[in-house]
């Protein structure tokens, strides 16, 4: 199998495997592939001082490979990327989203959240693809104009 051509990192403070855990309880079909903790590495790039220490992880969720850096507080996550989850129903949507809000994660608007480390997503039902796109202007605008008025997306209340 040819692996992945881009593999997104993302960089978070401390603990790989429960950053890798936490994903893996919410997508089911997901997988731990790698998990390393190096030691004795030059702390803050000073070549003297070998206490650094960090922890890499390599997970796929839903077909795509993650790869998990933990090397200290310097980086946050921030709305200039975010993941969007496809769902086909409204079921989908809701387990989705309490899921990722729960537990320190927040709600935001359309349809966004944000999950207990800071990465954003967006948990979309496909159907709302459908309607925002939809030739009729009034379904299209109706829909469009309902995201607004929502946070987690609801698609009955969208049409």
């Amino acid at each position: 199998m040819t692996p992945q051509k881009i593999t997104p990192c993302l960089w978070v403070e401390k603990d790989a495997k429960a950053v890798v855990d936490y994903y893996l309880s919410i997508f089911k079909d997901g997988k731990l592939k790698d998990y390393r903790f190096f030691t004795k590495i030059p702390k803050d790039g000073n070549p003297d001082d070998l206490s650094g220490e960090f922890e890499t992880a390599v997970m796929e969720i839903a077909g795509v490979e993650f790869s998990i850096l933990a090397a200290g507080p310097w980086f946050k996550f921030n709305e200039a990327i975010s993941l969007v989850i496809n769902c086909k129903d409204q079921a989908e949507v809701d387990y989705y989203w309490e899921a990722l809000t729960s537990n320190g994660g927040e709600e935001g608007p359309c349809g966004w959240c944000k999950d207990k480390y800071g990465l954003s997503w967006q948990v979309v039902p496909t159907e709302y693809f459908d309607l925002i796109h939809h030739s009729d202007p009034a379904i299209s605008g109706k829909a469009i104009m309902n995201t607004f008025k929502q946070k987690k997306l609801i698609i009955s209340e969208l049409k």
